[in-house]
């Protein structure tokens, strides 16, 4: 599924809400008044693989852009070999829905939200003030259930369900579309996204 094609489901999905609140014969007012689209291309995202491969960052944010009644943000992301989760490893996002998609390799991932000895997260953790808001690290989840995932995969992950990486044979790599109706992460535009490629020695031009 192209990355443009499902920012836009998102977005039709929180429209839909307004469009039924509508008194009968009105028409609805864009949630989004007057908003440009905005487009990551296959090299853009080559390039923030490549920054991934020379610095073992996990989680890159490409975009977070203001869509009106939300913000919708799209990472890049890598995590390498994996026998066994690392302890206190589930993460829930309490406020920030996330979409995996898997562009190569294959994981095995935990999912639930009944979490087992949840911790919060600080708030002057990266992924906190920069990724994906608010939340927390556990130690397990209760009555979870593990999703095998690879290539062509989609896997969505809504605010407050705790996911744990488990198993990764070799290494996985996901493009994710995260949804922030709170606004709580910061806004980066395609300059924020040249200017952070450039200081890791990578361009698109």
């Amino acid at each position: 599924m192209r990355i443009a094609t499902l920012v836009a489901l998102l977005a039709l999905a929180f429209g839909a809400g307004a469009l039924f609140a509508q008194a009968p014969g009105s028409q609805p007012e864009p949630s989004c008044h007057m908003c440009s689209a905005d487009f990551v291309s296959k090299e853009e995202l080559a390039a923030y693989r490549r920054v991934a491969e020379a610095t073992n960052v996990t989680d890159q944010q490409v975009r977070s852009l203001d869509i009106g009644k939300a913000n919708v943000q799209v990472a890049y992301l890598r995590r390498g070999l994996l026998d066994e989760p690392r302890p206190q490893s589930v993460a829930e996002h309490s406020l920030v829905t996330e979409v995996y998609v898997v562009v190569d390799g294959a994981a095995s991932i935990l999912t639930g939200p009944d979490l087992v000895d949840a911790e919060p997260r600080p708030p002057d953790y990266r992924a906190v003030r920069f990724l994906n808001g608010p939340g927390h690290n556990a130690a397990d989840v209760r009555n979870g259930v593990v999703h095998e995932v690879e290539k062509g995969d989609v896997l969505v992950i809504p605010a407050g369900t705790g996911h744990q990486f488990v198993k990764i044979e070799d290494e996985v790599h996901y493009v994710m579309v995260r949804v922030d109706p709170d606004k709580v992460v910061p806004l980066m535009d395609a300059g924020d996204s040249e200017a952070y490629l450039a200081e890791h020695g990578e361009s698109v031009r």
